[in-house]
């Protein structure tokens, strides 16, 4: 289980980590993928920092409340990304695997690191 466990969080991590980097160094591109999905530009930068504190929370696992929030704000940057694809047409991206992976590390991870 610890194995599954680490496979699901790392991939986990990667995919927002990946996702975090596009937002700084592609801020323009993303900015214009958020205002076509009709959410606002302004939370690209908020969204990626947020996202790697969320990464740092998981993987350290010193606040448990902290990890709690970090894969509920994690769950709904996921699902609100695989609606937005979703509706404006696109194919199923890498946000409804990250919701996979995210389901497998946290019920996992629940109870091999309490």
């Amino acid at each position: 289980m610890k194995i599954i466990y680490w496979i699901a969080t790392i991939a986990l991590c990667a995919i927002m980590l990946y996702s975090a980097q596009m937002y700084f160094f592609n801020t323009d591109m993303v900015k214009s993928f958020f205002e076509s999905f009709n959410y606002p530009s302004y939370i690209v930068i908020p969204l990626a920092v947020v996202k790697i504190l969320g990464i740092l929370a998981i993987l350290t696992n010193k606040i448990s409340w902290l990890k709690e929030w970090a894969y509920a704000g994690f769950f709904f940057d996921l699902v609100l990304a695989s609606l937005a694809h979703y509706y404006a047409g696109h194919p199923i991206g890498m946000s409804v695997y990250a919701i996979l992976l995210l389901i497998i590390s946290y019920s996992i991870g629940k109870k091999i690191r309490p």
